[in-house]
């Protein structure tokens, strides 16, 4: 038989849809619950225009579940409760609980039969939980339930790691600086006196034409000497024969 949905039939039909079902199905669980009508019945024409209204609210109504399932998604809240041994609660955590705790983060009323909680929560520890609007629109949340009496996690202590290597480069710069003032020591050693020949040698030919100027020098002077020294012998010569 085939029938139009007037709401929404989990994994069967939703609102407005037009589907084929069972005869007996039809008969005995969606007509008197006034779940669904027969196609092309006066039912269904006299409800036609309402359904159509009915289904434009409902697009409206979706557009806004969408947008608040999009803020709460991935939303994480922590439900302090009291623990006794081996992490149990006194008590447990519900679904009224959960939507609570998401009203207040979310700042709009989520309904807590919206929330799919297979049993209470009944132990510390972390559970992703589904928010289901509707068949097609969900989100995940993440509850974090934690022991009234929890001590707050002291800060950690610097490492000391940090401080080693902070102090490494200290030792090397040190070492540089003693090997820098070692350097000009060593630089700063008395050379050996050169002796004549090295001179020369570093002079190279630019004091050759000097040296030979020299040379030409010495030699006119003993030239001029040797001439003066005959002159004398020679007049010597002649006041000693003249004596005689």
């Amino acid at each position: 038989m085939e029938v139009i949905f007037l709401e929404d039939v989990p994994n069967v039909g939703r609102m407005g849809q037009t589907k084929v079902v069972a005869d007996g199905y039809a008969r005995n669980y969606l007509f008197p619950r006034r779940l669904a009508v027969p196609v092309g019945s006066r039912q269904a024409l006299a409800l036609e225009a309402q359904l159509r209204k009915r289904l434009k609210q409902r697009e409206i109504e979706e557009a806004k579940l969408s947008e608040l399932a999009g803020r709460i998604n991935g939303l994480e809240i922590t439900l302090p409760a009291k623990v006794g041994e081996g992490e149990r609660l006194y008590g447990s955590i519900t679904g009224a609980d959960i939507a609570e705790a998401l009203s207040k983060s979310a700042g709009c009323e989520i309904d807590k039969r919206k929330v799919e909680l297979a049993e209470p929560i009944k132990q510390t520890g972390t559970c992703e939980v589904v928010i289901r609007f509707t068949h097609e629109i969900m989100a995940k949340v993440k509850v974090h339930v934690v022991s009234e009496d929890a001590p707050p996690k002291p800060a950690e202590p610097p490492k000391e790691v940090k401080a080693e290597a902070v102090e490494k480069p200290v030792g090397k710069t040190k070492k540089a600086a003693a090997e820098k003032a070692e350097k000009p020591a060593a630089e700063a050693k008395p050379k050996k006196a050169k002796t004549a020949k090295e001179e020369k040698a570093e002079a190279g030919p630019e004091a050759k034409p000097e040296a030979a100027k020299e040379e030409t020098k010495a030699k006119e002077e003993t030239k001029e000497k040797k001439p003066r020294a005959k002159s004398k012998k020679a007049s010597e010569g002649g006041e000693e024969k003249k004596e005689s």
